[in-house]
């Protein structure tokens, strides 16, 4: 290879890494950006609880359920023309959603978003894959994983500062110069490159979207209009009827998006299982935290987002440790701790809030929360792809990602449920009446994900399970049920 073919790579490496990061960061950042401005939008369109659920939930169940179907969209038709395709959604819908005249129209726009971030974000990967080489994916996953990481550990401080200093418009309109500054960027230093086998399967879109919009829309009606009412029970019972045929659909069809057999591995089952009841718990509870240090304690939208970073910032601190334990130890021990940890955070906040709880009282609570986090993060990726085979870790990298989300959905939409039925708006003792419970739930949810991790199996090496003996350190190999 020549000196120039050679700093051309580089180069075409570099930007690779940094177009595909500032995606990265876009998308995981309007996951949890918009909780410290939902009072400010509350105040300005008078939404009630339903409304200022679907402002976060439209999101995540339009990223989730379409993620893997994007993914798909890429492999078939050119990863980078669908990168652009995503990235242009996702940026017009910032502007719609900046511009949102009312409630009703923002909920339409963050749902339009989480379109455009369910094409986009899966191809980072594969863009990122296909142009940095094998020798240099480590160091390059390890950037563009950080990167993600401090769009979730700085989402709620971004979106309170703007909200505050600005106004909650800016969260949105954030994304605007960022998308079109990465578009002409993208599309001249990006290559072109395809996926081999590439299969789209609307039929098992559609299912898992229907069932869970079901689902979804009879959690977050319920409390409103009453579980008796019609909409409520036709949604939940047809949600859980898509869903039961999309399980049925991914066990006989040939190809479909989500392969049933996975889950015959105790190994994926497991990591899945828990990292949905973890996002369930963790999304439920910082939805309705966020709200409780503006609305009940007087916080601004600055304050409630620095308070809360011990814990959305403490994987920055934690994570790296948690990867060394994990290499020592082994995930599962270290994914399990973490999610007791987690369920402990929780359970210390229900037991401490109260109308004039003090920030020294909330903060122990805060710190085992985001220690029991991060030492879940670190090492569930790799769980995840140990799990399979890998000419599957595609599918299933795709498939724990879009049940994180889904689990961010379903927690909202929970959380709330109990939070109405228990309490309220009305007066700073009903909002705390209304939190407590719903934080003893997200602790007991979390506390069964760790339980759900404990069903992992211990890993071994791919050395004993052949009677072969490599010089190289062997892979780690999750024993299956």
């Amino acid at each position: 290879m020549s000196e120039r073919t050679a700093t051309d790579r580089r180069g075409g490496a570099v930007w690779a890494l940094l177009i595909t990061s500032v995606a990265g960061f876009m998308a995981a950042l309007d996951n949890l950006v918009v909780t410290t401005a939902l009072p400010s939008i509350r105040a300005d369109f008078g939404g009630a609880l339903d409304d200022l659920e679907w402002t976060v939930s439209a999101y995540t169940l339009t990223f989730a359920v379409l993620l893997m179907f994007g993914a798909a969209l890429g492999d078939r038709f050119g990863r980078r023309r669908l990168f652009l395709v995503g990235l242009t959604v996702f940026t017009g819908a910032s502007a719609a959603a900046a511009m949102a005249p009312g409630i009703d129209s923002l909920i339409a726009a963050r749902a339009v978003q989480g379109v455009g971030a369910a094409i986009m974000m899966p191809l980072t990967l594969t863009l990122l894959t296909a142009a940095v080489p094998v020798a240099k994916r480590g160091m390059a996953y390890g950037i563009w994983g950080a990167v993600n990481g401090l769009a979730v550990a700085s989402g709620p401080l971004i979106g309170g500062s703007l909200t505050e200093h600005i106004s909650w418009h800016w969260i949105f309109w954030l994304n605007v110069p960022l998308g079109l500054a990465l578009l002409p960027l993208a599309r001249l230093r990006l290559k072109e490159s395809y996926g081999s086998g590439a299969r789209l399967d609307i039929v098992g879109t559609l299912l898992a979207s229907g069932g869970l919009f079901g689902i979804v829309y009879g959690l977050v009606r319920a409390p409103i209009v009453g579980w008796s009412d019609t909409l409520v029970l036709t949604g939940l019972f047809a949600g859980v009827a898509l869903l039961c045929g999309f399980v049925r659909h991914g066990s006989r069809h040939q190809n479909p998006m989500l392969p049933m057999r996975l889950f015959r591995s105790r190994a994926f089952a497991g990591i899945n299982a828990a990292s949905l009841l973890m996002f369930l718990g963790m999304f439920g509870s910082i939805f309705l935290l966020a709200q409780f240090m503006q609305g009940v304690l007087g916080y601004s939208p600055t304050e409630a987002g620095l308070r809360m970073l011990p814990w959305t910032g403490m994987p920055m601190l934690v994570a790296p440790i948690a990867g060394y334990l994990s290499d020592r130890i082994g995930g599962r021990p270290v994914v399990a701790a973490g999610l007791f940890l987690q369920a402990v955070g929780l359970g210390w906040f229900a037991a401490v809030v109260a109308a004039d709880v003090s920030y020294a009282a909330q903060l122990p609570a805060l710190i085992v929360s985001g220690i029991g986090m991060s030492l879940y993060f670190a090492p569930a990726s790799n769980l995840v792809m140990s799990s399979v085979r890998p000419d599957e870790q595609g599918i299933a990298s795709g498939a724990n990602n879009a049940l994180r989300e889904v689990g961010g959905a379903l927690g909202i939409a929970v959380m709330a449920s109990i939070f109405s039925a228990q309490g309220g708006y009305g007066s700073a003792q009903q909002f705390v009446n209304g939190i407590e419970p719903a934080l003893w739930v997200g602790a007991a949810v979390v506390a069964v994900a760790g339980i759900a991790a404990l069903f992992i199996p211990r890993a071994r090496s791919a050395a004993a399970t052949t009677g072969v003996v490599r010089d190289a350190e062997p892979a780690p190999v999750l024993e299956n049920a």
